[in-house]
Parts: C-alpha cells; sequence; structure tokens
C-alpha cells in the first residue's frame, strides 16, 4: 500500500480530537488547518500528564532524572524524523520568535555589511525579522520579488540576486496564503554557489505539516516549526539550528554552557508532545511501508500525506462525483492558478461580486470551518499585488476525506449559484 485507504483514513482520524466536531459550534468540517491543526488525542494527554509535575530540570531526584529522559529522546526521535545528524534542537516561546531570533544573531554575528537576501512571498516572521536586523547590523534588506500567478519565488529568482556579499538569507519552505511550496534545496544551493558561508534561515511552520523535512539534504542552517500546526499544542516553538551557527554569538546565562540557546527552564511536556507527533508519523508510515527502518517510515509517511492532500486539492478544484470543482464555477477564482503542482493541502480563492468574508460566513452556518484572509501585515504582500483586498483560505491536512470535500464543494455550489 502506497496510499491512505478509506479503512486507514479512519484509522487516522479516530486519533485526532475534535476530528468532526467543535465543542462551542458542535458538528462541523475543519478546513483551516493553516491556522493550527487537529491536535493528536496522545499529545492532549501527555500535555495534562506533565502539567501536574512539581519537579524542575537538571537536579539530582528521580523525577528530574526523568524529565532529562524524555527531553533527550525527544531530541533524538526528531533528528531522525527531520533527517538532522548534526546541529541541535530547541524550544522557544513560539515559531515567531525563533525565527526572530535565529536572524537576529545571524545578522549580528556576521560582518556590518553586505545583504540580508529573503523575498516578498514570504510571512511577516522572517520579512519583519530582516527589516529590523539587517539595518542594526549595518546590511541592506533586499526583497525578491515572488510570481504572482505561481504564487512562490523560484531558485532562479534567488540566483539572479544573490551576491558574495549576501550575509543571510530566508526561505519559506511553503505559504500560508497560496499553499505553495518551495524549492528549499535548490534555493540554498544557488546561495551556497555564490557565498558558500552564508547563513540561511527557513520558515518551516506551514510546510511541516504536509510532507517530508530533509534537513541534512537541504544544507541551511536554521529551520523553525510552530507544533501547534503539526498535531501538537499551543505555547512553543521548535527549532533546529546547525553546529556554526550553534557557535554565533547569542543570549545566553554568564558561566553556562556556552552551546544553550534555550532561554530558562522549558517545559517538558512540549518536547513529549513531539515526541507524541513522531511516534505517530512513523506509526503512519507502518501501515504504508513494510521496513522497520525508522527515516524509511517516516519518507513513507511522508509521501502519502503529500498523496492524500494532493488527490484533495485536486477534488476540490477539479470536483468529485456530480459535483463541481472550484475550477468550473465560473465566478470562483484560485490564486495561484488551477493545476500548481507547488501546491500543499491548501486552496485560497475569492468570488466575484462577493465579499470574502461573507463567503466564509456562509461556510461556517453550513458547519465546514474556513478562513478570511485580508491584504493586512499578514497577507498584504500576496493579495495586493493581485488587486483583491481579501480571500477564503480552505487549508487541509492528510486526515480529511474526500466526502467533506464533497461537502464543501456542494455549499459553494449553491453560494456562487446565488
Amino acid at each position: 500500500m502506497t496510499k491512505i485507504s478509506i479503512d486507514l483514513l479512519d484509522d487516522i482520524r479516530g486519533q485526532f480530537s475534535q476530528i468532526d466536531t467543535c465543542p462551542v459550534q458542535g458538528s462541523r468540517i475543519f478546513f483551516e488547518n493553516a491556522g493550527g491543526a487537529l491536535t493528536l488525542n496522545k499529545a492532549v494527554q501527555t500535555s495534562a500528564s506533565f502539567a501536574a509535575i512539581p519537579d524542575n530540570q537538571g537536579r539530582d531526584n528521580p523525577g528530574s532524572h526523568e524529565l532529562m529522559r524524555v527531553i533527550d529522546k525527544a531530541k533524538q526521535d526528531l533528528r531522525v524524523f527531520m533527517n538532522a545528524p548534526t546541529g541541535q534542537f530547541f524550544v522557544g516561546e513560539s515559531g515567531t520568535e525563533l525565527i526572530f531570533r535565529l536572524i537576529m544573531n545571524a545578522c549580528l554575528g556576521t560582518a556590518k555589511d553586505g545583504v540580508v537576501l529573503g523575498s516578498t512571498v514570504e510571512h511577516p516572521a522572517t520579512r519583519s525579522a530582516c527589516a529590523r536586523w539587517a539595518p542594526i547590523s549595518g546590511k541592506t534588506h533586499v526583497l525578491i520579488a515572488h510570481d504572482d500567478d505561481a504564487g512562490l519565488v523560484s531558485a532562479q529568482a534567488y540566483a539572479k540576486q544573490v551576491t558574495k556579499d549576501t550575509r543571510v538569507a530566508t526561505i519559506l519552505h511553503t505559504s500560508p496564503v497560496t499553499g505553495m511550496g518551495m524549492d528549499v534545496k535548490a534555493i540554498a544551493k544557488v546561495i551556497r554557489a555564490v557565498n558558500p558561508d552564508c547563513f540561511i534561515v527557513v520558515d518551516g511552520i506551514q510546510h511541516a505539516a504536509h510532507g517530508q523535512i530533509n534537513i541534512n539534504a537541504y544544507g541551511i542552517d536554521g529551520y523553525v516549526i510552530s507544533p501547534y500546526k503539526m498535531f501538537s499544542r499551543h505555547g512553543y516553538g521548535l527549532a533546529w539550528i546547525s553546529d556554526r551557527m550553534a557557535a554565533l554569538p547569542h543570549d545566553s546565562l554568564d558561566g553556562g554552557p556556552t552551546e544553550n540557546w534555550e532561554l530558562g527552564t522549558r517545559d517538558t511536556g512540549a518536547y513529549a508532545t513531539m515526541s507524541d507527533v513522531v511516534e505517530y508519523i512513523e506509526w503512519l508510515g507502518s501501515k504504508i511501508s513494510i521496513s522497520d527502518d525508522r527515516r524509511t517510515r517516516f519518507e513513507a509517511a511522508g509521501k502519502a500525506i503529500h498523496d492524500h492532500e494532493q488527490d484533495l486539492t485536486n477534488a476540490m478544484i477539479h470536483g468529485t462525483g456530480n459535483l463541481p470543482g472550484l475550477a468550473e464555477m465560473t465566478n470562483v477564482r484560485i490564486i495561484g492558478g488551477v493545476n500548481n503542482p507547488a501546491r500543499e493541502g491548501l486552496v485560497s480563492l475569492y468570488v466575484d461580486g462577493m465579499e470574502a468574508r461573507d463567503v466564509v460566513a456562509r461556510l461556517n452556518e453550513a458547519g465546514i470551518r474556513t478562513h478570511l484572509r485580508k491584504a493586512d501585515h499578514y497577507s498584504g504582500n500576496i493579495l495586493n499585488p493581485l488587486g483583491i483586498d481579501s480571500c477564503v483560505r480552505v487549508s487541509m491536512c492528510h486526515y480529511n476525506s474526500i466526502a467533506e470535500v464533497a461537502q464543501f464543494l456542494g455549499v459553494m455550489k449553491s453560494i456562487t449559484k446565488e
């Protein structure tokens, strides 16, 4: 078996909290995964159990020793899952906070000249951090224009802009507005070809739930995710940094371990829930692959997730059963185009002659949870060049079903006919 079958999908859905019911709204379909994915039942249980523990880390008692074991296990799990044999993992306040910290230290730890290079497709986390720390560190912040029609930025676009004095570069792995994934490996390669010493930081927050992560193959220095968007919970972010980034000057306690990037005591339960996520992905891979090798199982799960979500988006765009897809609805416009192979489980759209907020409200009344993206500091970089002030974001994950897509299309057919 190479894809997620109907029976396996039932098993998958049984492992997530509130899969089809909101405690406030009641029965609903959850197509707001880019805003925060559903949480594993196991992660909910783990969070509760660790919240009750009074012991602290780094003490000489059995309770503390167990906390340290849990943290070490999570870091080892993440090494295999993300294929990161070197470097270090650590948690922080949020994904955004960690992106700011990595970019700050990369800017301040390099020569006081040159360029900080990014692109206009990026989330404001990277764009804002670079805009702040580039001038403070004596650098110029350069943004590469993304392809408005495709909703992404290519390696070729980076190749035209990168120079020998590019000190820091940022890459968005997947856009939370267009849903398109960037070729991180190819982009990093063209940067390294011009300046091998450039520090490269990747925002993997939107991508993490939608396919594979292969840090060892990318040739980068930092990768950040927000675990609440990857089946864990709110309250922390997770970062990986290379050994050479770890060696940069950074905030730490005087006299403390120089390699430590964590500030203060972190929640052991945060690490423990990441082990829950990794174990879930390995379980899914075991249903797809007969291999006993963990990395092989992770790769199998990643491909199955990607393929299932591609089936979902194809059904949404081109139709399923006797229901027309969005592409067949004459007054619906799809951001990033109809046939875009870079799409990862997300379709953003708008309806001619109708406010996007009204479409979101009508879907919500029908029990379908989507999200309004406005041309503000979060999404204006994508929507303003298209000449629109808002759009409807429909974001899926591998636990969603074709039947749910069909319900969505039925409601959209009714909305657009009106």
